[in-house]
């Protein structure tokens, strides 16, 4: 089979697997899954682009998960306007995870800016996650676990695919 065929079905089939998971058990968010998966053959779809997309992903997620805090818990959201207020915090948190490249471990900013964005989409659309009390506790209630556990289980699925669409790839194609 060429390489596009045998990766599509790699991706096909494992992408059945994974929504069935997601939707079996619950916890773990299928468009975080995808996000980490997809971002894993951006980075280059090899053992380096697993590392890159798990620890920049989990990072992403946890400066979101300071910056909602900060939004909720520092009282600036009173005198300056909450929009104002928590574009000043995204706007210095975000340059955090760009600048933050500077760090080797820490050098894929796309990885970094899903894991951030991932975050932030999981605290905008599901009631009352957007609370100190959920991103301070132990549970998948919690952004930054619910997301860190996706994107790491999508990161692992998108490994698996490659390789299992390496092993369909026929070697005269």
């Amino acid at each position: 089979m060429k390489q596009l065929s045998a990766l599509s079905l790699a991706i096909g089939i494992l992408g059945a697997v994974a929504t069935f998971i997601c939707l079996k058990f619950g916890g773990l968010l299928i468009w975080a899954v995808f996000i980490a998966w997809g971002c894993f053959f951006q980075c280059g779809g090899d053992d380096s682009a697993l590392r890159n997309t798990i620890v920049s992903n989990i990072f992403g997620s946890l400066v979101a998960s300071i910056a909602a805090l900060i939004i909720l818990n520092v009282p600036l959201a009173n005198s300056l306007s909450l929009p104002l207020w928590a574009a000043i915090v995204v706007g210095v948190t975000v340059w955090l995870i760009c600048i933050a490249a500077n760090v080797k471990a820490l050098a894929t900013i796309p990885a970094n800016v899903y894991g951030y964005a991932a975050t932030f989409a999981f605290l905008l659309q599901t009631p009352d996650k957007l609370s100190t009390s959920a991103l301070t506790s132990v549970s998948m209630s919690n952004a930054f676990i619910a997301v860190s556990i996706s994107m790491v289980v999508g990161a692992l699925f998108g490994y698996a695919s490659g390789k299992l669409g390496a092993t369909l790839t026929s070697k005269t194609a």
